[in-house]
This record gives structure tokens, C-alpha cells and sequence, in this order.
């Protein structure tokens, strides 16, 4: 069942300070620059609804929210275009997308998602303890200073409020795909666990995803980029196809792949090895 949207009134107790800027976005007044491509939401726009990558992650997440519940609407901190944030509303979770790009801040908005924060997290100027769960969806790898947005989120989540986050998996995949991202790292299980408790938070669960994938990338992307072979040209001629956007055989065969691993994770299985890892965690007391 389809969540209904964030009241207003929940976004003015949330965060006083901010103003209409057009139909359905608001605004905090001043944009704090981010290590994300200029075209990137165009871009993720253009493959999101055909990507085996992005409807995999999507599943998992919402399964994860729904093993973990917050007790309130999720803030989708860096939502992008919104496809995250629409997955989880269609599965009954109220959502809010804060996106500091208006290109996507206007995207999230065409496909429902009212209203819409265009703004960085620390930007919109969220009370202290007021938010029930925060969601950093593959954007913590964007942020040079990470311990200091996760402190951040442990002051803006209420006592035992939840975080969720997903990220790329393993330093040794790095390729010239995280630099056209804009990303400054990837990440190991056992150390994001514990950056996560030295930050305030307890774990609940923590699982890598894609278990196929980390043999490919690391033949496919990181060899060639280690060699000077993978250009930013190369990455954006190869992301449709990459994404299995086009179809074909090898596409539905990893889905039914990807398929059997959801069902292992559901069972509450983990995973140790993949190029993605997804986290819950919530507040330990203060």
C-alpha cells in the first residue's frame, strides 16, 4: 500500500527555517557545494527504471526498513531523483527526499514525491533529535569528512531513531568508474561497523549485496583502470549496458541471481563478499 506524503507540518517542526521555492520543493536559501557530477541525476535518471543494479538495491533496502521499522517518515538524505524514496513510499513508508541538487530535487517531485527538500542535510537545518530515521542511500562515499556527517545524523535522530545506508564495497574494486562519481572511498564491513559504533550507533544488521558481481568489476573495471585503460568517456559509453538497462540473457540470468540472494537476505542470512553493503543501525543511548 502506497504511504501517504510527508505532511508540511512534519517539515516545519523538522526544520523551521526553510521556504517554498516552487511547487512542492523547498529550499534552505544557500546550496553547500557536494562531490557529485554535474549531470549525474540526468544521467542515473536515464537508466534507474531499467538497472538491474538500482531495482536490486531498491528491494533490499525496503526489505531492510521493513525488518527494522522507524517509528515516523524516513528522510532520505542525498535522494537524488527520488528512486529510493518512490520504492519505499509504494511499500508504505513515508518518505522525504532532501536532495541538494535541484536537477534532482525536480526529478523526486515528478514522480510524487511532495514536498521535496532542496538542500544538503546539514543545510535544511533539521532540529536536534527531531528526525525517526535517516536514510544515506550510496552517498556517504560522496562526503570527504564521513565520521563528521555520521555524528551529524546521530544529533539529528531522535533516541533509538534509525539510520539505514547503503555503500560500494572494497578498496581494491576502486576503478575510474568512483572517480567520475565523485566518490572518496569504498568500504569494508568490519570497519564501517565500527565507525558506526565509535559515532554513537548501534548495529542492527550489515550484509554485503551483489555477491556475483566482485569478480566482474575487478576484471572489468578496476584492472583496466589500475592500467590507465578505463577513461571517464569509457564509464559513460558503458553505464546502459552495465546496468543491464538493454535486456538480453546475461541480464535475466543475473536477476534470478540477485532474485535468490534477496530471499537469502529476507531469511536474515548475510553475505560476505559483494560490491555493495547495506547497514541498519539505530541510536544508542545518550
Amino acid at each position: 500500500m502506497r504511504a501517504p506524503a510527508v505532511e508540511a507540518g512534519w517539515l516545519r517542526r523538522w526544520a523551521p527555517a526553510l521556504v517554498p521555492l516552487e511547487e512542492g520543493v523547498w529550499t534552505a536559501g544557500r546550496s553547500t557545494p557536494v562531490s557529485y557530477p554535474g549531470d549525474g541525476h540526468v544521467l542515473c535518471r536515464a537508466v534507474e527504471d531499467g538497472s538491474f543494479w538500482f531495482q536490486h538495491r531498491n528491494r533490499c533496502i525496503v526489505d531492510a526498513v521493513r525488518a527494522w521499522p522507524p517509528r515516523g517518515p524516513l528522510v532520505d538524505a542525498g535522494g537524488g531523483n527520488g528512486y529510493v524514496a518512490a520504492g519505499l513510499r509504494d511499500a508504505g513508508i513515508p518518505t522525504l527526499v532532501v536532495e541538494p541538487g535541484l536537477d534532482g530535487a525536480r526529478q523526486a517531485r515528478a514522480r510524487g514525491l511532495e514536498p521535496v527538500v532542496c538542500a544538503t542535510l546539514e543545510d535544511a537545518g533539521f532540529r536536534p533529535h527531531s528526525l525517526p530515521a535517516l536514510g544515506f542511500f550510496d552517498v556517504i562515499e560522496h562526503v570527504e569528512e564521513d565520521v563528521r556527517l555520521l555524528e551529524q545524523a546521530r544529533e539529528l535522530l531522535e533516541e533509538d531513531g534509525r539510520l539505514y545506508l547503503t555503500v560500494p564495497a572494497f578498496s581494491w574494486l576502486w576503478a575510474e568508474d568512483d572517480v567520475v562519481a565523485g566518490h572518496f572511498r569504498r568500504y569494508a564491513r568490519a570497519p564501517l561497523c565500527d565507525l558506526l559504533r565509535r559515532t554513537g550507533f548501534a548495529v542492527d544488521f550489515a550484509s554485503y549485496l551483489f555477491a556475483p558481481l566482485p569478480l566482474p568489476l575487478w576484471l572489468l573495471r578496476a584492472v583496466p583502470s589500475r592500467l590507465g585503460l578505463r577513461s571517464e568517456g569509457a564509464v559513460r559509453a558503458r553505464q546502459d549496458a552495465e546496468h543491464g538497462a538493454r535486456g538480453g540473457v546475461a541480464s535475466a540470468a543475473l536477476r534470478a541471481v540477485l532474485s535468490a540472494e534477496r530471499a537469502w537476505l529476507r531469511r536474515g542470512g548475510s553475505l560476505p563478499l559483494g560490491t555493495s553493503l547495506l547497514v541498519v543501525a539505530h541510536v544508542e543511548g545518550r
